[in-house]
């Protein structure tokens, strides 16, 4: 009895705070350059960015995000999110959805690309090279020294009238004097894996896990009518709820459509309190998606306990950019969820 009412106030909580948004529901849409996330001292242009600026702050063509102590994160296209690190700047070349451009002038800047289609055209600007970003997975750019780092997917860079290839495990060191010398090189993930940028990166995505399995639970009866980027008020950022199925970031952390989310009982109840879990779903006592359970980044299924009528912000979502989800892989951070082309939707009141 006491689960069953445990159930019900989750419930009528969530259908509640769905409810209570009001026209800011259909503000401030997560475009190309929307601010997700910041910490420290951070600026765009001359604007200092505070916690406050996430989500209302969008970078328009040629504005440049700037950092000193602090690190800030971006939406790119639905589904891939920017992460510049301390004494860095990027400026947004182009925000176009299937033309997108972004230049590191300064520092260093990790891109989580979790969800990607045939019609994304990403780049990234480092020194004398273009990169086009051709598969999901996780790239790092350095300007001192220059270099593309690849941990997952592959990079196509251009330099001068040279196109490399760099795989997954790959960097390309962008210091040679002339591009003809150039050579992608393996590197030690181990390494890299351990820089600040990287764990905090890591820790974003695993916070946008989070945040999916709220949204997911704000938005199926309340709003979702596709894939799409997502405001969550628990997390007062983006996410990314695919539009069917589960798709896992380079981090290994899960996401799901709220149809999956719902069809195999995220989350799930323990002891007569409600627990989440980020992980495989436990469906009729078995594991669901054994393989996630071995996946190197996963460790296991994490369980943290759900606080009570945390303080609300007013649901928002992006305008439709959203698109078919099709195959299991990728996933994100907390403050963004994507989709792709043809999905996305407004929460209905």
């Amino acid at each position: 009895m006491q689960l069953s009412r445990m159930k019900g106030f989750i419930a009528s909580f969530f259908l509640a705070a769905a409810l209570s948004a009001p026209a800011l529901a259909d503000a401030n849409p997560a475009l190309p350059g929307t601010l997700n996330f910041v910490e420290g001292n951070a600026a765009v242009g001359y604007q200092a960015l505070t916690p406050k600026s996430v989500g209302s702050t969008t970078l328009e063509a040629g504005q440049t995000i700037n950092t000193k102590t602090g690190k800030a994160e971006v939406l790119l296209t639905p589904g891939v999110y920017l992460r510049v690190g301390d004494n860095s700047s990027a400026e947004l070349v182009n925000p176009s959805i299937t033309d997108t451009k972004v230049a590191l002038n300064q520092g260093n800047a990790i891109v989580e690309v979790d969800q990607l289609h045939k019609q994304n055209d990403l780049q990234i600007v480092d020194a004398n090279s273009t990169a086009r970003l051709m598969k999901t997975g996780l790239y790092e750019f350095d300007t001192d020294p220059a270099a593309v780092r690849v941990f997952k997917g592959q990079a196509d860079v251009e330099v001068g009238n040279r196109m490399i290839k760099v795989k997954g495990g790959h960097q390309l060191a962008l210091a040679e004097p002339t591009a003809r010398k150039l050579k992608e090189k393996g590197f030690d993930k181990k390494t890299y894996e351990s820089s600040d940028l990287y764990r905090w990166s890591s820790l974003r995505s695993q916070y946008l896990a989070e945040a999916n399995v709220d949204a997911d639970q704000i938005y199926y009866d309340n709003g979702w009518i596709g894939p799409g980027w997502y405001w969550d008020p628990f997390f007062a950022s983006y996410t990314f709820l695919p539009g069917a199925g589960m798709l896992y970031s380079p981090f290994g952390w899960g996401f799901y459509s709220p149809a999956f989310f719902y069809s195999y009982g995220y989350p799930y109840y323990y002891g007569g309190y409600p627990y989440r879990v980020y992980g495989p779903t436990l469906y009729s006592g078995h594991v669901y998606a054994p393989h996630a359970w071995n996946h190197p980044m996963a460790r296991g299924p994490v369980v943290a306990p759900r606080i009570a009528a945390p303080r609300m912000a007013a649901p928002r979502m992006a305008a439709p950019v959203g698109g078919g989800f099709h195959t299991f892989g990728g996933g994100g951070f907390r403050g963004g969820f994507t989709g792709g082309f043809h999905g996305g939707g407004r929460m209905g009141r």
